[in-house]
């Protein structure tokens, strides 16, 4: 809490007791499990769902934008008009000024790749097949931290690399023999896992011109990724599509439109809050785990029959990815230490 404003922080997390802090921590991290795997489910059911029948996934994500980008405008508006009532300390936007365009825009392009092969890769592949479609992330990260930032990785990293690309082999191939296998569907994903590597790079870039502001840069990523999808829906037909959707009408398809882009907006609060009350390795332990939970759920809910190695290779991409975050939590701590090390002497 600002002292001088009384204002709150969005994301800040006052001092407690320790056993209200465990709840706390309990409760962020079910509401991350909880509206993660729901968007999840929402998204399968409007890009392919039998009940949708919408072949538009380019249109419902630009949808979920403009939900997100309306949410964060009028939140913001509504806190510098009603500072009084609604008490959280946020940045003033200006996404139209021509400096912020210049400098937000080309994060804005890898974020309208990223979330647009992500969920074309949820549409043609299972929800239980998602996760391993998109494990390559930590692979090209490692990747291009070498190739732009210099960064080197311990045998250590690479060995768990080396597992995930292992796990990832065997999913494919396992899935492969299934009817639900999509070639498209995984090289989505795969195009997605290099868009989510580089997003997260440039992101570290861009970050110092909002002033670390997270809040303020999901805005502009989402009025700009607004603007960056019409053409891409123009381009593939997907306007026609929605143009003469049976079900354009009806309350039932907005309101689920609706509950989809909240759920997008939500997804990118608790995940940043989920750090903010715990730390990235906890958020990463929880991550895995929750694709865990998602794999073992869909597949019953969709009563899809899975062979051993199926899941033999999802039990390797979990466990890879849990060593590689805590073998980097582990050297973050010991380059830590030396450093504090160093400045004593």
């Amino acid at each position: 809490m600002d002292q001088n404003s009384g204002k709150y922080s969005l994301l800040e997390v006052p001092k407690e007791s320790l056993f209200k802090k465990y709840v706390r921590i309990f409760l962020v991290v079910a509401t991350y499990w909880i509206i993660s795997i729901t968007t999840v489910f929402i998204n399968k059911e409007l890009f392919n769902g039998q009940s949708v029948k919408l072949n538009a996934t380019l249109f419902v994500t630009w949808f979920q934008c403009v939900v997100t980008a309306v949410i964060c405008a009028t939140t913001t508006y509504l806190s510098h008009k009603f500072p009084s009532i609604i008490r959280l300390d946020l940045p003033e936007a200006r996404p139209f000024e021509s400096e912020t365009i210049r400098n937000v825009i080309p994060l804005s392009i890898l974020f309208t790749t990223m979330i647009a092969t992500n969920n074309l890769c949820l549409r043609y592949v299972s929800v239980a097949f998602y996760y391993v479609g998109r494990s390559l992330t930590t692979i090209f990260n490692v990747i291009l931290t070498y190739l732009f930032l210099g960064e080197k990785q311990s045998f250590k990293s690479i060995a768990c690399c080396a597992v995930i690309i292992s796990g990832f082999y065997l999913g494919v191939d396992q899935e492969s023999l299934t009817d639900t296998f999509s070639l498209i569907g995984t090289i989505f994903g795969i195009i997605g896992s290099l868009a989510l590597s580089m997003y997260s790079i440039y992101t570290k870039k861009t970050l110092p011109f909002v002033n670390g502001e997270v809040w303020l840069l999901s805005y502009y990523n989402n009025v700009y990724s607004v603007f960056l999808f019409m053409p891409l829906i123009i381009i593939s037909g997907e306007l026609h599509e929605v143009l003469n959707y049976e079900f354009i009408g009806e309350l039932w398809f907005w309101s689920t439109m609706i509950i989809g882009g909240i759920c997008g907006f939500l997804i990118g609060y608790v995940t940043t809050l989920q750090i903010k009350v715990t730390s990235p390795l906890t958020h990463n332990i929880s991550g895995t785990a929750k694709a865990c939970a998602q794999t073992v759920l869909a597949t019953s809910w969709f009563n899809e029959v899975k062979s051993f190695l199926w899941w033999v290779s999802n039990l390797i991409v979990l466990l890879g990815s849990f060593a590689y975050a805590r073998v980097k939590q582990v050297e973050m701590a010991r380059r830590h230490r030396e450093t504090q090390n160093d400045q004593k002497v």
